[in-house]
């Protein structure tokens, strides 16, 4: 059944970085958009319902109801797929070929380094059966490794785009962003921007 709206994303309700930073992408670029708010805490993402789009049963999914209802799913090819498709004035993107790949690489970075430690920092710091303080230790120091290589990168580079969705998350690890000048700079800066603002108004009252 068509959607009124162009798309439907499947999004959780909670501290679930991915679909947020899918969000985010559709704010910057003024597309229309009715987000389903999956309780992850319940397995809702595994009900028929969803993995009839998304068979992994994760979060976040997208329907593109202007384009034959495709259907994609994984955070970083959502991001790529919309700025592909629909920043036809690179309002966030780019149009030569090497600035286009060094976009994937952070994408990339975003989904093999920087999500996974995020995640398991977290997931060992809440809500695991035990505490493990090895595992807490080792990524969270994993996490002021990634931050280290963002604020390095970003002390010659103004933006940054990939790394979004988990830059919100910065302050529940106990991370000090003053030890690191050039990722804090970039990070006032992107709370600062209206769909970021717009985007964690709407997070805070989902969490």
């Amino acid at each position: 059944m068509l959607s009124s709206c162009h798309f439907t994303l499947y999004s959780a309700i909670g501290l679930a970085p991915n679909p947020w930073k899918v969000v985010i992408i559709l704010e910057e670029l003024g597309l229309e958009y009715e987000s389903i708010y999956l309780d992850t805490g319940k397995g809702d993402q595994k009900l028929e319902s969803h993995t009839k789009h998304n068979p992994n049963g994760r979060v976040p999914t997208l329907i593109d109801y202007k384009n034959d209802e495709f259907v994609v799913w994984e955070s970083c090819a959502i991001v790529q797929y919309l700025i592909e498709k629909y920043d036809t004035e690179h309002k966030i993107s780019f149009a030569g070929l090497e600035d286009r790949i060094l976009l994937s690489q952070w994408l990339f970075f975003q989904a093999s380094g920087q999500g996974p430690y995020f995640g398991q920092a977290g997931w060992f710091t809440f809500y695991h059966h035990e505490t493990v303080p090895s595992a807490i230790e080792r990524y969270r120091n994993e996490i002021v490794r990634v931050i280290g290589v963002l604020d390095s990168t970003l002390a010659t580079r103004q933006w940054n785009r990939a790394a979004i969705g988990y830059a919100l998350q910065v302050g529940w690890d106990g991370l000090n962003v003053d030890e690191f000048p050039h990722f804090k700079r970039w990070h006032n800066e992107l709370l600062a921007r209206p769909a970021v603002a717009k985007t964690i108004a709407t997070w805070d009252k989902k969490v």
